[in-house]
């Protein structure tokens, strides 16, 4: 391989890992506003019932408007760099989730300024209004649901990992759409479900009930966001082996399936 192969190689996993990172983390910190999909839509709530006890809307965090971009890498960076490069990415970005949920716990102790309380101390309409409270309320989030958070993100990375080359062992280098959904289909069904578990019944007081229900409702978003990106996958596909040529791409895929060092 030349240099200016290995440049293109280097430079493209540069990209993939920025674009994740930068996702991965900015969905964690929005994720704690949540919004309702059929209001936004102009739509009524649909109020659905689950075990007779629940009511249900499509209430969604925030960080669900960018996870797909999270989906699309990781299966792009798959394809090109294999199980490693995914590991890779993903411990690293586990790691700077952790660091910056701790640097936020430490400024939100931190004691505010008297004049900043004070000239942040009115709404627009004149009422009263606390921006400490709020940043606190904002910025902070209970241990159960980093250590979901996290947890569900390694475990969904991992299992979308093994069920994308598994799903390449069968397929070649064909049918990208297949290995692609198909894997992301399996790792967000698990991830759905095992954030939900840890951070409200591991350490909430939600019932097995109700973790199921809400659980539904998240899975049902993300099946059907993943099959919608189907045609930017290809898209992508398309731009990075226009990008490093036919050969380098090919050689790379080949690489990524055998499960070789991506570097």
């Amino acid at each position: 391989m030349n240099d200016i192969q290995n440049s293109r190689k280097t430079n493209l996993f540069i990209i993939l890992a920025s674009i994740f990172l930068t996702n991965a983390i900015l969905a964690e910190i929005i994720g704690v506003k949540i919004f309702s999909a059929e209001k936004t839509l102009g739509f009524e709530p649909v109020n659905w019932s689950f075990f007779d006890q629940y009511i249900l809307d499509f209430n969604l965090t925030a960080g669900v408007i960018i996870w797909p971009v999270v989906f699309l890498t990781t299966d792009i960076i798959n394809e090109y760099f294999g199980k490693k490069g995914v590991r890779k990415i993903s411990f690293i970005t586990a790691g700077l989730i952790a660091y910056i949920f701790v640097i936020i716990s430490v400024v939100t102790i931190l004691v505010p300024a008297d004049f900043w309380l004070e000239v942040n101390g009115k709404t627009p309409t004149g009422d009263s209004f606390d921006i400490s409270y709020a940043f606190n309320s904002i910025f902070r989030q209970g241990l159960g649901i980093i250590i979901g958070s996290l947890t569900a993100f390694l475990l969904g990375q991992l299992i979308d990992v093994y069920v994308f080359q598994k799903l390449r062992a069968v397929t070649g280098s064909k049918m990208i759409w297949l290995r692609a959904t198909g894997s992301t289909l399996v790792s967000q069904f698990i991830d759905s479900f095992v954030v939900l578990g840890i951070a409200f019944y591991v350490f909430g007081n939600w019932s097995i009930s109700q973790i199921i229900a809400v659980g539904i409702i998240n899975y049902i978003y993300k099946f059907s966001v993943a099959i919608l990106l189907t045609p930017l996958l290809y898209v992508g596909h398309g731009l990075i082996d226009r990008y490093l040529g036919k050969e380098l791409a090919e050689d790379m895929a080949k690489d990524a399936s055998a499960d070789k060092a991506f570097f």
